[in-house]
């Protein structure tokens, strides 16, 4: 059985915000995601009403104000903790919304896409993990179609880490930005992690232009994980879902 390194999905880096939780867990059996909150009382928030992913639909029009991107080239160091393949990120980039700041710390991926737009599934996703100062998350969702090569996949995967707890520094920079729509229209809703503890109050901001990624860029993420990393669709309950 796989050794299970716990991680928040929003996961963040290592001696990030986050505490590392006490239990094991996984995508299938004992350990899937039907039994994460019986697995530790750490878990309680996985049998929560505002729960992440969700189908993204019954969209309420809203004049939603532009997220503010200051974005630097800073992707240094790449993770495989064996749930995604992860790349750190230097400080000094940010996002803000709400009035409110909140500084990039890390993204990673997921294979097939843990949201759903309108019903549709993509072969891959992006998080992009944002903390403010307290410590409250905010992830940018990017969905992967399959099409040409992305850039900043390609730049990533050149350090691809094979096996579960490599960790390599990347040759080159990576910027978060190779890997984003050039449109940044945006869907929101209030979701939650996507792994345990499955905290809820994170603000998801699912970027509305998809992205490409080539079958062998898919495919080689999916080689490294040996199985899905999405977490099922999660019910919407009360939820608004702006556009």
């Amino acid at each position: 059985m796989k050794r299970t390194i716990v991680f928040v999905c929003a996961m963040v880096a290592s001696g990030s915000v986050f505490s590392e939780g006490k239990s094991h867990w996984g995508y299938s059996g004992h350990e899937g995601p039907n039994h994460w909150a019986s697995l530790s009382a750490d878990n309680f928030a996985c049998s929560g009403k505002n729960q992440s992913p969700i189908n993204l639909s019954g969209f309420i029009e809203s004049e939603l104000i532009p997220i503010a991107f200051n974005y630097s080239n800073g992707g240094y160091e790449i993770l495989n903790n064996g749930h995604t393949v992860q790349v750190n990120y230097k400080k000094g980039s940010s996002i803000k919304i709400d009035g409110t700041t909140f500084n990039l710390l890390q993204f990673h991926f997921h294979a097939p896409s843990e949201n759903h737009i309108n019903g549709h599934s993509y072969p891959l996703e992006a998080h992009l993990v944002h903390a403010d100062n307290n410590g409250n998350l905010a992830v940018v969702a990017v969905m992967f179609k399959e099409g040409a090569a992305n850039k900043g996949l390609t730049k990533a995967w050149a350090m691809m880490p094979k096996y579960e707890g490599d960790k390599h520094l990347l040759s080159a920079m990576v910027p978060v930005d190779d890997i984003l729509p050039k449109e940044r229209d945006y869907y929101r809703f209030n979701g939650s992690l996507t792994t345990p503890p499955c905290s809820e109050g994170v603000r998801w901001l699912v970027m509305k232009q998809e992205v490409t990624a080539s079958e062998e860029q898919i495919n080689a993420f999916k080689h490294v994980l040996h199985e899905p990393n999405n977490r099922p669709l999660q019910a919407i309950n009360a939820r608004a879902i702006l556009k």
